[in-house]
């Protein structure tokens, strides 16, 4: 494939313009042709940003441009299956943003759609190109920490609920709060890059049974919810929805480890907690989310603890880097929905166990 592939960006927010749009500038095989938002005002500004491309505001105008190739949906998780689904059936390949889908249905029609289109769907689960995660995998299959029989994750904060600005709805109270638009909360949002990223360096073990409980505690009072920081400030006097956990917690049985979880958007502790302990009979691993990690051992009857310094890099760039790569030489990478379609199951079972309050089998 000698051309550039033509690319769309589906959505010109945050994760647009922080991750996807920079990294295929950077990447000599790509060439975004068009911006798409909604909200014109977004399109518009990243065509001027950027200097190139051109500005659409319904994706439904492109999906039958013959010289498009790809898209990067980075809408709200409402839109991820459908608009994923449409450009797949218009013979397009598709990177979409985490999580797959609001809910696990969904995120199965992708994955069958993606079969039976023959199209590459890769799910923005970007921590399988960080580097230190490659590391750690890599430790891992070399056996330097024997059987990892147990992970546990934290990903844990005091009160630093998310809010979006959209065109109707400001910050708390909006699409990430509102469990129609985006399926869940603090779990959806944070614990999915966990959970993909556990079972990405333990060799991808099937996931058997989960156990869960979800909590909508601090935010529901959105007047009175008392915060430091947040995304979108103007959500004093507002009158949103607030239905998603903001706390979570959970174990997960699979054919490999044991996986359990404490998770917090907003939660009254006043610490915050990001890492990933990896449990094995040989050596420990605890990996600093988006960060190193420290290798616990033992060696000649000695204790040993290593931290290990290496140069990382961009996780988004890596993966913006690969999907290229897929479309041109049509290889499905380690962000393909068929390995991804494993943590919406987690997600959707442990949701499942907070409604029923016991332990759910994952199919």
């Amino acid at each position: 494939m000698s051309k550039k592939i033509k690319v769309a960006i589906i959505g010109c927010g945050a994760i647009a313009n922080s991750a996807h749009i920079p990294a295929y500038m950077k990447n000599e095989k790509a060439e975004i042709k068009y911006f798409c938002d909604i909200i014109p005002e977004r399109a518009d500004a990243a065509v001027e940003k950027y200097g190139c491309g051109k500005a659409v505001y319904d994706y439904h105008e492109i999906l039958d441009d013959p010289e498009l190739d790809s898209v990067s949906v980075c809408t709200h998780n409402d839109l991820h299956s459908v608009i994923a689904i449409d450009f797949m059936r218009a013979g397009k390949d598709v990177l979409s943003e985490k999580p797959a889908a609001r809910v696990l249905s969904e995120a199965l029609e992708m994955q069958k759609v993606a079969h039976e289109t023959g199209r590459i769907l890769s799910i923005g689960v970007c921590n399988r190109f960080g580097t230190a995660v490659n590391h750690i995998k890599d430790l891992i299959d070399a056996g330097e920490l024997g059987e990892v029989y147990h992970v546990y994750a934290s990903f844990r904060a005091n009160r630093s609920i998310p809010g979006i600005q959209t065109k109707s709805i400001p910050g708390i109270g909006g699409d990430f709060t509102r469990k129609s638009a985006s399926g869940g909360g603090t779990l959806i949002d944070w614990g999915v890059h966990y959970l993909d990223l556990i079972l990405y360096c333990c060799g991808e073990p099937k996931p058997l049974t989960a156990s869960g409980e979800a909590f909508c505690k601090l935010g529901k009072n959105i007047k009175d919810y008392v915060y430091t920081g947040m995304w979108a400030e103007n959500t004093a006097d507002m009158d949103g929805v607030y239905d998603v956990d903001d706390s979570v917690t959970g174990i997960i049985r699979t054919d490999g480890p044991t996986i359990s979880f404490n998770g917090a958007w907003a939660e009254n502790i006043g610490e915050s907690e990001t890492y990933i302990d990896f449990i094995g009979d040989k050596a420990g691993i605890r990996h600093q989310y988006c960060g190193g990690f420290v290798l616990y051992s033992v060696k000649n009857g000695m204790l040993l603890r290593s931290e290990p310094k290496f140069r990382s890099k961009d996780f988004y760039e890596e993966e913006i880097n690969s999907f290229v790569d897929c479309v041109i030489t049509r290889e499905h990478n380690r962000a393909d929905i068929d390995l991804a379609i494993a943590t919406s199951k987690i997600m959707q079972a442990i949701y499942d166990s907070s409604e029923l309050h016991r332990e759910v089998v994952i199919d």
